[in-house]
């Protein structure tokens, strides 16, 4: 009974931490967009929204400078998580595994103002 409630409390706390960066990914990322739209740089912003998440790649789709209707700023960040608990070794035990560092990424999206 005991590897069972390991393994939970584990499995709390790291995807607690997972969720925790997903949310920060998709916050830093809508903010990075709305910058791009807005026509300033989108790194500052998402820098200023990761809180301590790092290394973090992003991609941006900037607005050009006449847009069409249609248009829009495109921010993507993504990040490498990895597991502070032996939450992936303990898996394996119950027939699942978790290899390595998962990456994750959040997308923002904008319309061009014009």
């Amino acid at each position: 009974m005991l590897p069972v409630i390991v393994f939970l409390l584990f499995a709390i706390i790291d995807f607690g931490r997972m969720f925790n960066a997903q949310i920060t990914l998709t916050e830093a990322a809508r903010e990075g967009a709305r910058a791009v739209a807005l026509g300033h740089l989108a790194a500052p912003r998402v820098a200023s929204v990761m809180q301590g998440l790092s290394p973090v790649s992003s991609t941006v789709t900037s607005c050009p400078s006449a847009p069409d209707p249609g248009a829009d700023a495109v921010v993507e960040v993504r990040y490498s998580f990895e597991f502070i608990t032996p939450v992936a070794g303990l898996a394996a035990l119950f027939g699942g595994g978790l290899d390595g560092p998962i990456t994750l990424s959040g997308r923002g999206v904008m319309p061009c103002l014009g």
